[in-house]
């Protein structure tokens, strides 16, 4: 029984792991040739749908997590996910007075670039056994640069998407209503805002931890 589920664990991961893959190669390459022949402001509406789907569907690894599917962490994976889907739907997709901005073009290259390598690596571990040797220093080097570039873009962009928030009041309940609850998304942002500040430093420290340890693994194999 146990032989069963292992190989329909690793049918699944291979499976997720390299379709989610071709969404994120599918958002960089679009993204890129947008830049290329438009500009930063029609990188958005080049990579809305395989970006929406692409980063939707990372929310299935919070539950691989939870299942104990994968080894990573709840707690590394949570806000990083959450962070990322708030920025997807609560802002890009809700707001688009932001979709022109400037933000937009480095936070879809710095997440397009990371996933792709980061699905491949997963994918190649899932299907042979292990990850080429280039690969996992892109795995756990990259994000040197990438991560602080992304958080940067999606700080960015809630800040931008503030003025929208409070003129629109979209997402707002107000007194008095049938459920007797109030909730002011503009807050809310800010709230979130303030999550950045422990939280990204706690990440990135959490991932130099993970390179050091396979990147010294990999020296002694």
């Amino acid at each position: 029984m146990a032989g069963i589920f292992s190989s329909l664990r690793r049918i699944y991961l291979i499976l997720y792991n390299w379709i989610v893959f071709l969404g994120w190669f599918q958002v960089f390459y679009l993204a890129v040739k947008s830049l290329k022949n438009s500009g930063h402001e029609s990188v958005y509406a080049a990579v809305e749908k395989p970006l929406i789907l692409a980063q939707s569907a990372a929310f299935l690894e919070i539950l691989h997590s939870l299942i104990g599917l994968v080894r990573s962490p709840v707690t590394a994976t949570l806000p990083q996910v959450s962070s990322r889907l708030c920025v997807t739907w609560g802002i890009l997709y809700s707001f688009p007075e932001i979709r022109t901005h400037f933000f937009v073009g480095s936070l879809v290259i710095s997440w397009s670039v990371t996933e792709i390598i980061r699905y491949a690596f997963f994918g190649f571990k899932e299907t042979l056994g292990f990850a080429p040797a280039w690969l996992l220093w892109l795995r756990y080097s990259t994000f040197l640069i990438l991560y602080p570039v992304g958080i940067t873009s999606e700080v960015g962009l809630i800040y931008n998407a503030l003025p929208y928030m409070k003129e629109t009041e979209k997402y707002s309940f107000r007194m008095p209503n049938k459920l007797n609850f109030s909730f002011d998304y503009y807050y809310g942002a800010l709230l979130i805002l303030g999550f950045y500040v422990p939280g990204s430093p706690h990440l990135y420290g959490y991932m130099l931890g993970q390179r050091k340890k396979a990147l010294s693994k990999a020296k002694t194999q």
